[in-house]
């Protein structure tokens, strides 16, 4: 055996070492991933690496590749970086634009190239960024809702200045700080779909829909441990939400036959015995992952037999003639995990007395799962409490920022979930970091946030998207005979507010009809409402009002049995407003002025080199 000499082992170490930087950071350092445009031609991954988060741009071009944070999802006042391969040379480089879109260069050059690449048909980026990096000039990188923006060319920048995009641009909401979830192969699990047939989506602005199933495993306890949605194709803005309650396990087989609108006065009685939520998918949300201790239950004489699937379909332009079978898949195992999971609609009641002003830049509305509420059920099923694994936050086209805020003895904890930048269109569960344990004696506040600048009507509680909604729905374990701890504001002292003195009783009318003073006499408690003249001062001021307002408790069991706190009054507790924010700690490697060239290491591999790394599969 012939033995190598000692520099050529120098050499070879050397070219390996070479090449392992020319292939980059293994995609097992971006464990998340998107493709941004409908054509495939952009994908997105991403992974978060202590304080700062590492990106991975696969495009479709030989040009440059823009790349950003905004939040309103346009050009104007963005957080942007462009790179790509120019003669053999990569390039990168941070730009932010003002309110008007005009593009300047950071003087804080805050994103690090990591590599750069390029072959026949595609360019590839790879760099870094703090998540804060305190530059006015960039975006901070939170557990909210980002508005990623993107955008390239088929040339490069080039010293003349940046090659308009043309149409090769877009915006897609995403969470970036998702935790990192186990996966579990599910490629080979059975599954059974829950879709509807051939709906005919109705021509007007707001329909929910109404099917009932019969799950199709019985008589041995099984996990379901992924959800998907499944939506047609063409569809995705149609559908808005899909909710899947558990219904009354003494139904049998007729109920099955149709579907009917839910909520409508024909509907079948059958539905009324669906209370409990069992899951819940928004618009904009993949497929969820149940960890992989818990799973949603199915199979046994306690776990859903009959399930009302409730689709919310979105249609504000009236448009005829629309078909949808979209629904759920839902993929399961007979290995069972430890822990049966539960679901908790915790929030504001939908009703009309959550109900906001127009022309508000900002209203706030509360929704309390009250102490009283989880004492009582926790102290009975649950004593050492339940863990809290996963939240998806919901609220309508108004809303700006949701919060769910969690109470121990009335002392403040860390907030459970938030979204700071509210996306209508993009509403997903957050995986928790860590699981959160609730305690008989704590209390959760949804805290929602809302802008009705450009509406002159009153926005009330309700169903459409055009009304508003402030809820949580909270995944959890071991599963507990609670499924909604909500709250309603009491409605007479906010008519009180625009100077209603007596309504007509006993009520026979919904919405119900005032009496007196003179200027509202027999209007109803809405045309009322809409007849104030509010001003934002007005506005304010009936904000500070609502929030110290007694509460009904609603507090429900399975298969519509309540607990005995159910319909009482409490009061809501005394808490700090607004909710202060915990300091943003810039990362050490924030500098001014830094070269991005001078401190980087940049490999560029030919197109040659990389034909077999096989980066686009």
């Amino acid at each position: 055996m012939r033995r190598l000499r000692p520099w050529a082992l120098v050499l070879c170490g050397l070219l390996c070492a070479t090449a392992a930087a020319a292939a980059g950071p293994s995609l097992r350092s971006y464990p998340h991933s998107a493709v941004l445009d409908g054509a495939g031609a952009y994908r997105l991954r991403w992974g978060r690496r202590g304080s700062t988060l590492a990106f991975r741009l696969e495009v479709r071009t030989r040009g440059y590749v823009g790349f950003g944070l905004s939040a309103s999802g346009s050009m104007a006042s963005a957080d942007i970086v462009v790179g790509g391969v120019e003669r053999g040379q990569p390039y990168l480089q941070d730009y932010f634009t003002d309110e008007n879109r005009v593009l300047k260069k950071d003087p804080q050059q805050d994103y690090r190239l990591e590599y750069a690449t390029e072959n026949s048909t595609h360019t590839i980026l790879a760099f870094s960024r703090d998540l804060h990096t305190c530059d006015t000039n960039d975006k901070s990188i939170t557990e909210s809702t980002v508005r990623v923006i993107w955008a390239y060319h088929h040339k490069d920048m080039g010293e003349a200045g940046q090659n308009y995009h043309g149409s090769n641009r877009g915006t897609k909401s995403l969470r970036l700080l998702n935790p990192e979830k186990e996966e579990v192969l599910s490629a080979f699990l059975p599954y059974f779909d829950l879709t509807n047939k051939d709906v005919p989506v109705p021509d007007k602005d707001t329909t929910y829909w109404c099917q009932m199933f019969k799950i199709p495993i019985q008589h041995e306890k099984h996990h379901v441990t992924k959800v998907e949605p499944l939506i047609q194709k063409g569809h995705e803005n149609l559908v808005h939400h899909i909710l899947l309650y558990q219904c009354s396990s003494n139904l049998n087989d007729s109920v099955l036959d149709y579907g009917h609108e839910c909520y409508h006065p024909n509907m079948p009685d059958s539905f009324l015995t669906c209370e409990t939520v069992i899951f819940a998918w928004a618009i904009g949300g993949e497929g969820f992952t149940y960890p992989p201790h818990v799973g949603l239950s199915i199979g046994t004489a306690s776990d859903p037999l009959f399930v009302l699937m409730e689709v919310h379909y979105d249609n504000p332009s009236y448009t005829e003639g629309l078909i949808d079978n979209s629904g759920l898949r839902l993929i399961y195992t007979p290995v069972l995990r430890k822990y049966d999971a539960g679901v908790i609609e915790a929030g504001l009641w939908v009703s009309l007395f959550h109900n906001i002003p127009p022309g508000m830049p900002e209203f706030v509305s509360e929704g309390h799962c009250t102490l009283e509420c989880l004492e009582e059920a926790l102290g009975a099923e649950r004593p050492a409490g339940i863990q809290v694994f996963a939240v998806l936050l919901h609220a309508h086209l108004a809303g700006r920022a949701i919060r769910m805020r969690h109470f121990h003895n009335g002392e403040e904890q860390k907030l459970l979930a938030y979204d700071d930048e509210f996306d209508f269109n993009f509403q997903e569960f957050q995986y928790l970091k860590e699981e959160r344990t609730i305690l008989p004696g704590d209390n959760l506040i949804t805290e929602c946030h809302y802008n009705t600048v450009d509406r002159i009507r009153m926005t009330w509680g309700g169903l459409s998207t055009r009304n508003e909604m402030c809820l949580s729905y909270l995944l959890y374990y071991p599963r507990i005979n609670l499924t909604r701890c909500a709250s309603i504001p009491d409605i007479m002292e906010q008519l009180q507010f625009i100077g209603v003195k007596e309504i007509y009783r006993p009520v026979r009318t919904w919405p119900f009809i005032i009496k007196s003073p003179k200027q509202y006499k027999n209007l109803s408690f809405m045309d009322a409402m809409n007849k104030f003249k509010w001003s934002r001062s007005e506005g304010l001021s009936y904000n500070k009002l609502v929030l110290k307002l007694p509460v009904n408790v609603r507090c429900s069991k399975t298969d519509n049995a309540e607990w005995s706190i159910q319909g009482m009054t409490a009061l809501p507790p005394e808490i700090e407003r607004p909710y202060k924010t915990e300091p943003v700690i810039c990362s050490s490697s924030s500098c001014l002025n830094c070269s991005l060239f001078l401190t980087l290491f940049v490999v560029h591999v030919t197109a040659s080199s990389i034909g077999n790394i096989g980066l686009f599969v």
